[in-house]
């Protein structure tokens, strides 16, 4: 029995990719491994790790923060709690590998795995590294392991001694997004087969700012399109649900339809927009910017930007009648549209996650001919 845990959380732009990386695993081992995951005890973390069918392990966690905070103090205590609770967990459940998606909760977890000499696999998402995978991209080299890329010019970010251990392979996508149907799509929002659908996600917890986007521009939106809202589970939106405007808190299972639907997606430009390249849509980025950022989602954004799959309303360009203007250009050029879905789907082709997979099977099976 090969056994293998996962690490990573706080967003599921942290927790899908890897949940992918997971289910593509059944391929190479044919039923005998073992998967658990090992993420914050508080937070969407479980739920969403065990609805994919996977054991879960919570752990304490505190946040790795570069600024001056006196609740680093206090994180401290629960990043070392989280390391020995992860060691515990790695030496009972004899895991072999473990695989990190990032996040602050996989930096305990990948000190353990490096402590007892177990093989650290990480993957980074954004096009530049954050802090959690810079640290546990040096757990890695101590250990064997590997450092996955989404992005060609992410290994400039890392010290030249890690550059060959570095594979660049985009980022794990569900299975599902290849699959998606937009008939499927239109039948679970009850709008006409004809209906052309503008889908606005502010990510899995919702953004406020873009929620006030689409107040604020309401009409001019939905005059063009059936605006589809995700706005988040804990955001209080008050616009009721119409003809043309159809808002959800979250969208779980259906998504993959629902965006297969979408004539166009806009919203933030953190890892999911890898999941709208897999549908190969045309984006309209509103990246998150500001003190609460490092600035990872404006640099992924203008990489989409320079590929030709996006249009990007950053800092003060991300009004509403920019917002309004720049949809209303894309409804009536169609040409546009299909020069960006084209490029969006050239993006969306990698298939990371069997190749991240894959990886991991053959890392496994060197280790036991040795």
């Amino acid at each position: 029995m090969v056994n293998i845990a996962f690490t990573g959380g706080g967003t599921g732009g942290h927790i899908y990719p890897a949940v992918a990386v997971a289910f593509d695993l059944i391929k190479f081992f044919n039923g005998k491994y073992r998967l658990i995951w090992i993420g914050s005890s508080s937070g969407m973390d479980r739920r969403i790790v065990e609805e994919a069918g996977i054991e879960f392990f919570g752990i304490p966690s505190g946040k790795l923060r570069r600024y001056f905070s006196f609740k680093n103090i206090t994180d401290l205590f629960k990043v070392c709690a989280g390391f020995f609770a992860s060691r515990k967990i790695l030496k009972k459940q004899k895991i072999q590998l473990l695989f990190s998606k990032g996040g602050f909760v996989s930096v305990p977890p990948c000190a353990a795995a490096s402590l007892l000499k177990i093989t650290v696999f990480t993957h980074e998402s954004d096009f530049s590294p954050g802090l959690a995978t810079k640290i546990n991209a040096r757990f890695a080299m101590r250990t064997g392991g590997r450092i996955f890329t989404a992005y060609e010019d992410t290994s400039a970010f890392f010290p030249g001694a890690m550059r060959d251990r570095i594979t660049v392979c985009g980022n794990p996508v569900r299975s599902v997004f290849r699959t998606a149907d937009a008939a499927r799509g239109k039948t679970f929002l009850g709008v006409n087969e004809n209906a052309r659908i503008l889908l606005v996600l502010g990510g899995s917890q919702g953004a406020k700012e873009i929620n006030e986007l689409v107040r604020a521009a309401f009409s001019g939106l939905t005059g063009i399109y059936t605006v589809v809202h995700q706005t988040g589970p804990n955001q209080n939106w008050d616009i009721k649900e119409s003809e043309k405007y159809k808002p959800f808190a979250y969208i779980k299972d259906e998504m993959p339809d629902v965006m297969a639907a979408a004539e166009i997606v806009a919203g933030r430009s953190g890892a999911g927009i890898w999941e709208w390249a897999t549908c190969g849509k045309p984006m309209l980025l509103i990246p998150l910017t500001g003190s609460g950022t490092r600035g990872d989602q404006v640099e992924n954004a203008r990489y989409f930007e320079k590929k030709g799959a996006a249009l990007v309303l950053c800092g003060d360009d991300a009004n509403p009648e920019g917002f309004v203007k720049t949809v209303r250009m894309l409804a009536v050029d169609a040409g546009k549209r299909e020069e960006m879905a084209l490029s969006s789907s050239v993006i969306g082709k990698t298939e990371s996650a069997e190749f991240i997979a894959r990886a991991i099977g053959e890392k496994i099976y060197e280790s036991q001919r040795d």
